[in-house]
């Protein structure tokens, strides 16, 4: 059983002034993302750093596209701000209306279906000032979108998951938002169909932003095209697309925003399924696919097909097996209704109760990050997970 007691972070000192007297700390943003919300420390007391008093964007620079911002900064109020100036991230920062911050959307390296065309989260952070073990200021990266001075560290931080440092301070490059979009479903008979498609879009020179394949509803896969654009170009655009891949239904201008919303707040989620993230490549997604078919799970396979979205209903000890038989990992980000339930009733000592890591299947990487871990933390003072 572990003990934990939270801290509300309001400065840098508090951060560091919580490393000086705690066993273990953990960063906690918003709590979009429940599963890492919290953690167990082996029987350790963990004190969770509750980061968002340290919240408001510090600089925004419109002609330079950069903006700086304090790490427990809510992703909404970033693209508000944005949106003012006809600007947006365009890896579509994930559960913006769940309260979302930016220091937790760099730490679990979560990107949405922007990522296709532009890239994740890794490819718009360019500075970051984080604390470190011991409870030491460090500058990575700049303010400008042109620096090359250093050693590249908020990369290291992109999915870290507060392992690494507590990152207090962020810089983004931002991109002029595209005045106009639209989004392209085509129904597929079967997943070995949309596959094929989703192939023939990757080769095409075709300037589109967003590829996803929804398989959330009962009757076939549906593949999902976004692209983005001056509006007196985007007809013809999409009939360029439906030459290649096919006929289908595209989106009206008032249904648009609230089409990919609800992707990127996993409003399509059953709200007592667990969700996780399954990186994979697309030569795969058949394979997955059919081993999942019959579990009543849905799922959204985005960029492209590099990434499984999964709405998982059974015991996760069962998903555990099946990514261990294919030699896929897994990250669960939100537990599902039974798991839940197990991690409460351990968290409150019953016995006989043993929670389940957030990490599934096969884990790599984990001896570099343990080393470098091991310099920027060489007390411990961050969870392992």
């Amino acid at each position: 059983m572990t003990s934990n007691q939270a801290i509300f972070i309001q400065s840098i000192a508090d951060v560091q002034d919580a490393l000086a007297s705690a066993q273990k700390v953990y960063p906690k943003g918003g709590g979009s993302k429940s599963a890492l919300a919290k953690v167990d420390a082996r029987g350790q007391d963990v004190t969770l750093l509750e980061m968002g008093g340290l919240s408001g964007i510090l600089i925004y620079q419109p002609d330079e596209y950069t903006f700086t911002a304090w790490a427990g900064t809510k992703v909404s109020e970033v693209e508000h701000a944005l949106s003012e100036h006809g600007q947006y991230l365009p890896f579509e920062p994930l559960w913006p209306h769940q309260g979302a911050t930016l220091g937790g959307t760099v730490a679990s390296g979560l990107s949405g279906s922007g990522r296709y065309r532009y890239g994740g989260v890794r490819d718009f952070l360019i500075g970051t000032r984080f604390i470190d073990g011991q409870g030491d200021l460090i500058l990575g990266g700049g303010k400008v979108v042109k620096n090359a001075a250093g050693f590249d560290s908020p990369k290291l931080l992109v999915g870290s998951l507060g392992r690494l440092g507590i990152m207090v301070e962020l810089t983004f490059k931002v991109f002029p938002r595209p005045k106009v979009f639209r989004t392209l479903a085509i129904p597929c008979t079967n997943i070995e169909e949309a596959v094929e498609r989703l192939g023939k879009l990757a080769v095409a020179p075709l300037d589109v932003d967003a590829v996803d394949v929804d398989v959330t509803q009962g009757n076939g896969p549906t593949l999902t095209i976004r692209v983005g654009g001056l509006d007196s170009t985007l007809a013809s655009r999409l009939e360029r697309i439906q030459s290649l891949v096919g006929n289908g239904t595209i989106s009206q201008a008032q249904e648009e925003q609230s089409l990919w919303d609800n992707v990127r707040n996993f409003q399509w989620v059953p709200a007592d399924a667990a969700i996780v993230k399954v990186p994979l490549a697309p030569s795969r997604l058949n394979e997955l696919d059919q081993h999942l078919a019959n579990t009543g799970s849905v799922r959204r396979y985005t960029s492209g097909g590099h990434l499984c979205w999964l709405a998982w209903r059974k015991s996760i000890h069962q998903l555990e097996l099946l990514l261990e038989e294919l030699s896929l990992s897994g990250l669960v980000i939100r537990w599902g209704k039974h798991d839940a339930e197990i991690q409460a009733e351990s968290h409150n000592g019953l016995e006989g109760k043993e929670t389940a890591s957030i990490f599934l299947g096969k884990r790599q990487g984990t001896a570099f990050v343990q080393r470098i871990k091991t310099g920027v933390d060489p007390q411990d003072r961050f969870v392992h997970l």
